[in-house]
Parts: C-alpha cells; structure tokens; sequence
C-alpha cells in the first residue's frame, strides 16, 4: 500500500502576502483626472464639480486603505487626491470668474450713456426713426440737418438711427455718436433710399 505524503503548505515571503492593489484609490485617480480636465473649460466644465469631489473622496479612503495595509497603491492615490484638489481649486476659481464678468455685464446695461444722432444731406420730407432698439421714436423731418440728443440704456446703447428720402430724392447722412465716440455713420441717396446706422 502506498504511502501518502502529507501536505506541508508553501513558506510566504518575507513580509507575509503582498496586501491587495486599491479599486478605490483607482477609481479616485481617474475621476481625478477627468474632472481636473474638464474644470478649465467654459460651461463644460461644470461637470467638473462632482467629478473632483468624488475624486478626491475616493483617493482619500483609497489612502486610507493603504496605510491599513490594505492595499498597495499608496503613489495613485496621493496623485488622485492632488489632482482632485487642484481641480477643485480651478472650479472655485471659475465661480469668482463668472460672477465677476456677470457683475461686469449688468452694469454695463444698467450705465447710461449719453448718445448723440445726427442726420446731415439736402434732402427734405425725410423720415427718421432713433432711440433705443426696442423702444424707437418716429419723426418727419422737413429739412436737414437734424440733431437729437437722448440717454440710452442697455447692451446697445447707441440704439439705432434710420432716414429715408421721400419721391423728391436726395442725399442723407446718418450718425451715431455714443459718449462722444461716432460708432456709426452711413450715407444713402436717390428717391427712397434710406440710411440706417446701428450704435453697437
């Protein structure tokens, strides 16, 4: 009858196992990285935001686990964590940017600027509309030149200046003039035609 050998298990290694490699801090690193990514960009990157802060989450248990001696990817997980962070850091920074260019902008619509029209040429019945774009005043002018004086609110503040000549024809010039800058000037002749000037 045969002899069995009984069974001796192998000897570890110095150290005992190698502990398992980090899903988790994995997982932080690439999220990480991702959301550091997208931050810089315009509207995009507002994705951002969850991305690095689960980033940084995961890194930080995924360090965690490493000093428990739990796992063995100690280096992506300080790299995930700083990548997070730094990401975060852009997003913040972003929210001050946008506020500041959204403040910029309501106060460029709500300033008042004083606008200047000016219609000039030897054409006579003329009609003129000015103003503010969406709030335009109609006038029939019997002889050139003519000037108006107004304050203008909104994003174009320079409004818009229109004339047009009558059956009699003749020449016309328009000009927009928006704290003391000519923003727009355009001339137009002959029987009907019409010169239109926008201060952008």
């Amino acid at each position: 009858m045969t002899q069995q050998t009984p069974y001796t298990p192998a000897p570890q290694a110095p150290g005992g196992p190698m502990p398992p490699r980090n899903g988790i801090g994995v997982t932080g690193f690439v999220l990480g990285l991702v959301g550091l990514v997208f931050s810089p960009i315009p509207f995009i990157g507002v994705i951002a935001w969850p991305l690095v802060i689960l980033g940084l989450i995961f890194s930080i248990i995924g360090l965690i686990r490493v000093k428990n001696g739990k796992a063995s990817n100690k280096g992506l997980s300080i790299t995930g964590i700083a990548l997070s962070a730094l990401g975060l850091v852009v997003c913040v920074v972003w929210i001050f940017v946008f506020n500041a260019a959204v403040d910029e902008v309501n106060n460029e619509i709500n300033r008042t600027a004083k606008v200047s029209y000016e219609i000039t040429g030897d054409a006579t019945n003329v009609e003129v509309i000015y103003g503010e774009v969406l709030n335009p005043l109609t006038e029939t002018v019997p002889a050139l030149p003519w000037h108006k004086e107004v304050e203008n609110k909104g994003v174009y503040k320079g409004g818009t200046l229109t004339v047009s000549t009558g059956e009699t024809g003749g020449s016309v010039t328009c000009k927009i003039t928006v704290d003391g800058a000519v923003v727009s000037t355009k001339t137009a002749s002959g029987e009907f035609a019409t010169a239109a000037c926008t201060g952008v």
